[in-house]
Parts: structure tokens; sequence; C-alpha cells
């Protein structure tokens, strides 16, 4: 099972911003319109993700046990791309720390 899976730490600590194109609405767009706001013109974020504390409406599960992306194939890129051998436990600094803010040891950090 990959670390992600279990953690959860990124979904609920930082604003999930991406471009309007990523909504389905839009040719090619994948993100669900339901669950984005407004962040700026061509802005949008991750419902949940904007205020404080924060967490993706997306996000299923208890964070640091076991965890889902509800829209996991839909998912904007900004998700595919953070952290991209978190899953194989190796994280970087972003992933260290939503990590320490929920109380979770650090993954194996990637060199640099």
């Amino acid at each position: 099972m990959s670390p992600c899976q279990t953690c959860g730490a990124c979904c609920a600590s930082f604003r999930v911003s991406f471009p309007c194109y990523e909504v389905d609405v839009a040719p090619g767009g994948l993100v669900p319109e339901a669950l984005v706001e407004p962040v700026g013109q061509d802005l949008v974020c991750m419902r949940g993700t904007a205020s404080s504390p924060s967490r993706c409406v997306a996000l299923r599960g208890a964070i640091g046990q076991s965890v889902s992306c509800a829209i996991y194939e839909f998912r904007p890129a900004v998700c595919r791309d953070f952290a991209p051998l978190a899953a194989v436990g190796r994280g970087d600094e972003a992933c260290s720390e939503a990590r320490r803010r929920h109380g979770l040891a650090r993954l194996t950090p990637i060199a640099a």
C-alpha cells in the first residue's frame, strides 16, 4: 500500500488552485465543477482548501490512517504532480510540511 493511502495530509494542508480549463465544463476538463470555487478570473481551487483549517472536499477517510480521493481519476494536475515520489515512500519539502502539520513523521527525504 502506498504511504499516500494512509496519509492524506497534503489534501488537508494547502489550497489546491489550478486553471479553469481543468474544470469539466471546459473542453477536455476533468475536475467536477461542483467541487471547485473561483479564486480569480482564470483560477479555481478545490472546495474546502481556501479556508482554514483546509481540507479538500474530495478527500475521504481519516488523515494518517486510511484515505482516498473521491475524484482520483479526475483530480487536477496540481494534485497529480504533488510529491511525485511520495507513493513510493520518498517525500519532498511540501510533503514533509503537510505531514508535520498533521503530526506525521516525514517520509525518506528526496536527495537534493
